[in-house]
């Protein structure tokens, strides 16, 4: 970790120049949820056909598992449209789910073997038996239960106006596509020093169902008596490594100094064969297992906590997008799902991030290293595991600092970015999610891990029994809203022309599915 330094002369710029830019920030959110009984079991029933097609509806698919919608809002520059949007998802998705419920934990609920865990489908086509596949071949690797882990991904870029402006005052006489790139790069490399804030602000996974660990876990984690296991001080157990994980990954480096460095590791990693993939085996027995035995499948199976992302065209890959026109957007995945907040992510947390990503954007970025990557790494680390311990200390430049000063620290140089961003939106939103933060900085208790955990113990029904009571109240809250005539319209209108996509995309299709496979990697 380094010491946070804001750029001032960019900053002055940028308000002297392009404060008009910072009331046009495009933002978008993926949330997932799982879907259980009423019983807190988790569901083995379909995809709701009220829904649409989960291969081509643009609001509602699934995730990993068939029991893990995720909800998608168009991209907005109205920093509330996008809370709005989940809103609305929400109140569509409630009305046609019959009695199930959604969970608003980002940790599972009750857990019974790994084969019951239903893998996503998206139908017949070779890109929904290729989706399918990819799906079950995490299963394979890493276990199905990481495949019903839920999180909100937050998406993120400025107008393309602000950028040849910003080029000229950095004095870049290069290729503009060039120069955004670098410049999001830029940002990921500061986000990837500082992004322990986020499980230590927004964390709330301190908490698990005993039945998801299969005897994980030992002396880091308490047992509630109830089949629950929580960490004193844990932030996001989502984020550590009884929740997302790669193994394997760890035989290959991702950085993020150079765009071409970038891609071509990534290619580098769906290229390469693993001798234990190779084991599992590709098509065993007439049925494919995995889509291949390299280190990773396909790009997205890299677990990065920030990705440098661009649309992508039908039938491209994701690096083939970024090598076509350069990074576009930045996605973040280190959100675990707020309890707390009915759509799952606060308007708070929401301008809190806008504050943070331009930040890391405005101050000088370095190149990273091996040596500062694995620093990087254990802050994250040592914040999702024991971040509300006191005195904790993370790493800078090899040397402890406690976590109250890095972040107050990190704070304090926020504090103009937050300012700029309320005076070019007419707004005091900026500062008041900056000074929520501080708070949580100064007083443990008040993030949303410490929150969630002292209600938990305090409620005496354990990580399962609060959790589904918490779920049971925001379904009704859900159910109790008025649907406008215009919301489920657009909803249903939506469903009916997925289903229609899909049997298009199935009827249209001429390739064998080895064929297709053969092309896409091609």
């Amino acid at each position: 970790m380094r010491d946070p330094k804001l750029d001032r002369d960019a900053l002055a710029f940028v308000e002297g120049e392009l404060a008009e830019c910072l009331t046009r920030l495009n933002r978008g959110i993926e949330k997932e949820s799982l879907r259980v009984t009423e019983d807190g079991y988790l569901s083995t029933k379909p995809h709701p056909k009220a829904w649409g097609s989960a291969l081509t509806n643009e609001f509602i698919t699934t995730d990993y598992s068939e029991a893990l919608p995720e909800l998608i809002t168009p991209v907005s520059s109205d920093r509330l449209k996008p809370r709005q949007w989940l809103h609305d998802i929400h109140q569509f998705i409630y009305q046609h789910m019959d009695d199930e419920i959604l969970w608003i934990g980002s940790m599972p609920c009750i857990l019974t073997k790994e084969d019951d865990v239903p893998l996503a489908n998206y139908g017949t086509s070779n890109v929904g038996m290729m989706k399918h596949i990819y799906r079950r071949g995490l299963g394979y690797r890493y276990g199905r239960y990481m495949q019903v882990i839920a999180g909100v991904h937050y998406n993120f870029s400025l107008p393309e106006d602000f950028w040849p402006k910003y080029q000229q005052f950095k004095q870049d006489s290069g290729n503009l596509k060039d120069f955004i790139s670098n410049q999001y790069l830029g940002l990921i490399r500061n986000y990837l020093r500082y992004c322990w804030l986020l499980p230590y602000l927004y964390g709330a996974s301190p908490a698990i169902c005993r039945s998801f660990t299969k005897g994980k876990g030992g002396s880091l984690l308490e047992d509630h008596g109830d089949g629950s296991l929580y960490g004193k001080y844990s932030t996001s157990l989502r984020m550590s490594d009884l929740g997302y994980q790669n193994n394997a990954q760890s035989k290959f480096s991702i950085r993020h100094n150079d765009l071409d460095e970038y891609v071509n590791e990534l290619e580098r990693a769906i290229r390469t064969k693993d001798e234990f993939y190779e084991e599992l085996g590709v098509k065993v027995d007439g049925e494919y297992r995995q889509l291949n035995s390299n280190l990773l499948q396909i790009e997205n199976e890299y677990y990065a906590k920030i990705r440098p992302k661009r649309v992508i065209n039908s039938g491209e890959r994701p690096t083939q997008a970024l090598k076509r026109g350069g990074v576009q957007y930045v996605e973040v995945r280190s959100l675990d799902l707020n309890p707390f907040d009915p759509v799952g992510i606060s308007q708070s947390q929401i301008d809190f991030l806008d504050v943070f990503l331009l930040f890391c954007l405005l101050q000088e970025s370095c190149n990273q290293s091996d040596r500062e990557n694995a620093e990087n790494d254990e802050n994250f680390r040592r914040t999702v595991y024991y971040g509300r311990k006191p005195d904790l200390g993370l790493l800078r430049f090899n040397r402890a600092i406690p976590l109250q000063e890095a972040a107050l620290a990190i704070f304090e140089e926020m504090r103009p970015v937050a300012v700029l961003l309320d005076k070019s939106n007419q707004t005091r939103a900026y500062t008041q999610a900056l000074g929520e933060a501080i708070e949580m900085a100064k007083e443990p208790e008040k993030t949303l891990s410490g929150q969630f955990l002292n209600n938990m113990l305090a409620y005496e029904k354990g990580y399962f029994g609060y959790t589904m009571d918490l779920s049971k109240k925001t379904r009704q809250q859900f159910l109790s809203e008025h649907i406008s005539p215009e919301v489920e319209a657009l909803f249903e209108r939506e469903a009916a022309q997925s289903i229609e996509k899909q049997k298009q995309i199935e009827e249209s299709d001429s390739l064998s599915f080895e064929e297709y496979l053969k092309q896409y990697f091609a």
